[in-house]
């Protein structure tokens, strides 16, 4: 995986269900239109973000090795990154919100390589190398909100999502793709959106992953700080947004004090944002993502947390008070009094114990599921976990006994004892029975030809999450993505108009070029009359060593925002730039 990616120890220690989505970044694919993207868009949020940004922003580009005037090359960047515990790694566009969180848990940068196109230069709702180089990046070079962002990460790829998330994931990923590809029919983008539009508005009950996502929004991408009268910007959505940056100032975007209220809060990844909520500091974020993680199953188990995982339907664990991990795809509970009493997985199933598998208990050993009653038993205060060698003798729970134990609950287990096992303070987390029947009612759980039974050993559950608990118990390299980014077309007129942009670039570089920046200009205004970036480029240039030539491109300039209302705003704000810079110098 990583033989074209230049490795660190951090992304050395990433284990293989994360390295499927890791992709080469392909520095050679990117075109000068591209370069000169990037170029403008930084140019443009540099000099305005150093007004209305968190003062980490302008340091962070400077600690993370990321250039004004070129796209980063991020395997070279992960040099720099190291310095600041952090690596970097490129995908394709979005990854489940699970696998991103966990990245950052293992603190570690997901960057989508691609670019925006310059019909989108303003936003795209497509992850992109602006957005995650340019935006999240630099932040992270402060260390209070970089442990903030890790700390987010190892919570939230714990959240449990439901099958509903997983349906809204693949279609914002595919809209996004469609919006940002050239020449998508009208008619496909609204059918999208219209799938997109109705899974948001679906009556379903947000599951922890679809709230977490949320905290993650208003913090992460759409966060502001300071407060809502004086704020200053952090997320990464508006660092890398030259439009939204600006509007998000405005008293037409309201500013909300930052809580745990905001999970509830969705949003809509193709619109500007109406609202924006503000953290006093970074401190405060770590604050409300604990009083969130509280309320998760992570930290809570209970029937609540394994009927959560019956709804993810999805791989997930259950930690037992022993410690003892059981990981699967859950698909019943039996309660009593609001209690868990009896859990069931169906298929692979595997036991752990502090995230390592236990030898003999993983998907070999139970192919086709795992069931175990859970409490304590029927009449004694003392639970099987807690009883010393002398109590467990006394019970007859001992080697080569025919024992019958009925559970609080009604759940009864009949049968000859194998062996237990034990965890590291001597508590029996797993008994093992031959000839072994359980029963709950009239309901048959397990029968002796079913061979040998394994009883986890828990008074409760204490925790449920998502995926399991050592994630080499399970073959979880199945990544297949049902869309992929579509590439820029190429036409002789497209190919043309890149090595005018490629010219323009060697020149300002020093370096030779088959065209003159006069010549370069006249090829421009005969044949790419609708191209507005690269005129702003050759105006920049002809400032410094050709003014008539400079007079001339201005009122090009002027002309063309005649003629292209919907990009004049870019123009003025590249001409500005452009005597500006003159101005300073």
């Amino acid at each position: 995986m990583f033989e074209k990616i230049e490795s660190n120890e951090i992304l050395d220690r990433l284990p293989a269900h994360l390295q499927q989505y890791i992709k080469p970044q392909n520095y050679d694919d990117y075109t000068p239109i591209n370069q000169a993207v990037w170029r403008y868009v930084m140019r443009k949020n540099v000099d305005y973000l150093s007004k209305v940004a968190h003062n980490s922003y302008l340091e962070g580009l400077k600690q993370t090795g990321i250039s004004i005037d070129s796209i980063p090359n991020m395997y070279g960047m992960n040099r720099i990154l190291k310095e600041i515990g952090w690596a970097a790694v490129a995908v394709d566009g979005f990854i489940p919100p699970a696998a991103f969180m966990e990245f950052q848990a293992y603190n570690v940068l997901v960057i989508a390589s691609d670019i925006r196109q310059l019909e989108h230069l303003e936003y795209t709702p497509a992850p992109d190398i602006i957005h995650e180089g340019a935006g999240h990046a630099p932040i992270i070079a402060n260390p209070e909100y970089a442990e903030y962002l890790r700390r987010f990460g190892e919570i939230g790829c714990k959240a449990i999502s439901s099958a509903h998330d997983y349906e809204v994931y693949e279609a914002i990923r595919e809209l996004s793709i469609l919006k940002e590809a050239e020449d998508t029919p009208e008619e496909k983008i609204k059918a999208v959106e219209k799938r997109v539009d109705d899974l948001q508005n679906a009556d379903v009950e947000p599951s922890e992953m679809a709230q977490i996502r949320n905290l993650h929004w208003w913090t992460v991408e759409y966060g502001l700080i300071g407060t809502p009268e004086n704020p200053k910007i952090y997320g990464a959505g508006l660092l890398s947004s030259i439009g939204e940056s600006k509007s998000c100032m405005t008293d037409a975007v309201k500013k909300i004090p930052y809580s745990i209220e905001a999970v509830n809060q969705e949003f809509d990844i193709t619109k500007p944002q109406p609202q924006l909520y503000v953290t006093p500091d970074f401190a405060h974020l770590s604050l409300v993502l604990e009083e969130f993680a509280n309320q998760m199953a992570l930290r809570k188990g209970g029937l609540e947390g394994v009927q959560k995982l019956i709804d993810s339907k999805n791989i997930g664990t259950i930690e037992l008070s022993t410690g003892i991990q059981v990981s699967g795809n859950f698909t019943k509970v039996i309660d009593h009094e609001s209690k868990p009493i009896y859990i069931q997985t169906t298929g692979q199933t595997a036991l752990s114990y502090q995230q390592k598998e236990l030898v003999g208990h993983g998907i070999l050993t139970h192919p086709e599921g795992f069931g175990s009653p859970i409490g304590k038993l029927k009449g004694i205060n003392l639970a099987i976990e807690d009883m010393s060698p002398r109590d467990l003798r006394a019970y007859a729970i001992y080697e080569g006994e025919d024992v019958s134990l009925e559970f609080e609950g009604g759940v009864k287990v009949k049968g000859e004892i194998i062996t237990g096992t034990r965890n590291l303070h001597g508590k029996i987390i797993l008994i093992s029975f031959k000839n072994c029947t359980v029963t709950y009612k009239d309901q048959v759980l397990f029968k002796p030809e079913w061979g040998q039974y394994d009883m986890a050993v828990g008074k409760e559950i204490i925790s449920a999450f998502a995926g399991p608990a050592d994630h080499q118990s399970f073959d979880l390299i199945t990544h297949k993505p049902s869309t992929t980014t579509i590439k820029s077309k190429k036409t002789p007129e497209r190919e043309e108009l890149e090595s005018l942009y490629q010219a323009v670039r060697n020149i300002r570089n020093g370096e030779n070029t088959k065209f003159s920046l006069s010549a370069t200009f006249d090829i421009l205004k005969k044949h790419h009359k609708k191209d507005w970036l690269l005129p702003v480029e050759i105006y920049e240039l002809a400032m410094d060593n050709d003014p008539k030539l400079a007079e001339e491109v201005k009122a090009y300039l002027e002309d063309l925002k005649k003629r292209r209302s919907e990009v004049a705003h870019l123009i003025d704000d590249g001409i500005e730039m452009n005597e500006s810079k003159l101005a300073a110098t």
